[in-house]
């Protein structure tokens, strides 16, 4: 294969050029020889954060047409091997001439914006280089079962909107009593909880009816969504005149934690082998 052209040649002779998405998936595999490339690496380099498409559908097609062109099949791979909930792998033993094992490494390490492989920076940072769990590092799980544990983590939230705007006339002394610049604070809890509601609303209705590309949006969304979860972290603080400062700071412990659990859950709830 000429990896600037996307040209193929087998014995002698020449085969359909590659050239999108099916050639960036094999620069990507020949980039590592051998290893177990993800399917979230794989999703991550193919398109851009705030791209909504049918990730899983659209990998598939392009490693189906990959293999058609190398003419490879999922049930007998002489190239490309499916390893079920994690990925692909290369299997074949590959000869770099011309120095193309640089060339390959750095376009399987970088893809333009604009979807079409090109030279790495020096900067570039591996795909999977979060602290976070990736897809592959999680168990699978039942659907049903994270639609209604995710459900129940949403009406949670709301339910904590809901309960604190109708008692702002009691908890609002305590702020301005207890805490500096008051009125600041005040402000948060109040927008916070009224931009929370109807993002809570739209991930219950997303959970209740299995929406298609639920976890993609919700990774796209966590930023926001994990600032906001930390924020309200903090709420059970407003009910100090109830409950102990000790159990305040062991519910919060626990609410810091839910962001990750919401990802989680959505990831493991995607985590079923792929079908080629």
């Amino acid at each position: 294969m000429d990896e600037q052209t996307g040209a193929l040649r087998k014995d002698g002779r020449a085969r359909p050029r590659l050239q999108g998405q099916p050639l960036e998936v094999l620069l990507l595999l020949l980039g590592r020889p051998g290893e177990v490339v993800t399917r979230e690496e794989l999703r991550q380099s193919l398109w851009p954060a705030d791209t909504f498409v049918d990730y899983d559908h659209s990998l598939n097609t392009a490693v189906n047409k990959l293999r058609e062109s190398l003419d490879d099949s999922a049930e007998s791979p002489r190239f490309i091997q499916t390893i079920p909930r994690r990925g692909y792998r290369f299997i074949a033993s590959v000869e770099f001439v011309n120095g193309a094992a640089g060339n390959a490494a750095l376009a399987a390490a970088s893809v333009k914006e604009n979807g079409e492989p090109g030279p790495a920076s020096s900067s570039a940072t591996e795909t999977d280089s979060t602290v976070l769990s990736g897809p592959d590092e999680l168990p699978a799980a039942p659907r049903k079962l994270v639609q209604i544990l995710f459900s129940l983590i949403q009406l949670m939230y709301l339910s904590f909107y809901v309960i604190a705007l109708a008692n702002l006339h009691l908890w609002r002394p305590v702020i301005y009593e207890e805490l500096p610049r008051a009125r600041w604070i005040f402000a948060a809890v109040v927008v916070t909880a009224l931009v929370g509601i109807p993002v809570r609303l739209y991930l219950l209705t997303a959970a209740a009816f299995g929406y298609r590309g639920l976890t993609k949006r919700f990774l796209i969304l966590f930023p926001a969504i994990f600032s906001l979860d930390e924020f309200w972290a903090l709420a059970p603080f407003l009910a100090l005149d109830q409950i102990s400062v000790g159990l305040a700071l062991a519910v919060t412990a626990a609410l810091i934690y839910l962001p990750f659990s919401q990802r989680s859950l959505l990831l493991m709830g995607e985590g079923k082998p792929a079908r080629q």
